[in-house]
């Protein structure tokens, strides 16, 4: 990529296996979000470490690769921040008022924006992600003006999911080019 590329995982931080983590080692100029901790998350706390760290590259063409509460940590940014970006991938965006949903250590994520985003985004979602229906990714797509994608049933797109280095998602964060 000729652009920018910041990577915000879920909770947890997407381990060694996890293609975010793959898509890195074959990328060490991307940059990872850095918060202090990745198992107790604060909506605002992650939204003030997005907003610091994307203002660090100052740089428009910057796109963001986002997986599940990421992804709702990136639209809470967006719809407090007005800094503009060339796009975002936003992979397996869980319901935050799911009975899935880890409400006990990620708090603040709901009520979610619902108004259109400033920059284009796309939508991943599967058809069997236990924190987020397929449902819920429709309405967060049109809501968000994002592309919607459906990758069938691939779980929470996630390391468990057996993507590898999941070079359909790479081709789709390619697409921002």
């Amino acid at each position: 990529m000729d652009h920018p590329v910041f990577v915000v995982p879920g909770i947890g931080n997407s381990g060694p296996l996890h293609w975010q983590s793959v898509w890195e080692r074959a990328h060490p100029e991307w940059r990872r979000l850095a918060v202090e901790d990745w198992d107790q998350v604060a909506c605002n706390d992650w939204v003030s470490a997005i907003e610091r760290q994307v203002a660090q590259s100052a740089d428009v063409n910057t796109v963001i690769v986002a997986h599940s509460l990421g992804c709702l940590a990136v639209v809470h940014w967006a719809a407090r921040h007005s800094r503009r970006i060339r796009g975002a991938l936003l992979v397996a965006v869980p319901d935050p008022i799911a009975p899935a949903f880890p409400a006990l250590a990620a708090t603040g994520f709901a009520p979610l924006p619902t108004e259109r985003l400033s920059f284009p985004t796309i939508v991943v979602s599967s058809s069997n992600d236990p924190y987020g229906s397929s449902d819920h990714a429709s309405r967060c797509a049109n809501a968000w003006g994002s592309r919607l994608i459906e990758v069938g049933e691939k779980g929470h797109l996630n390391a468990d999911s057996g993507l590898g280095d999941w070079p359909e998602g790479l081709e789709l964060l390619r697409s921002f080019a």
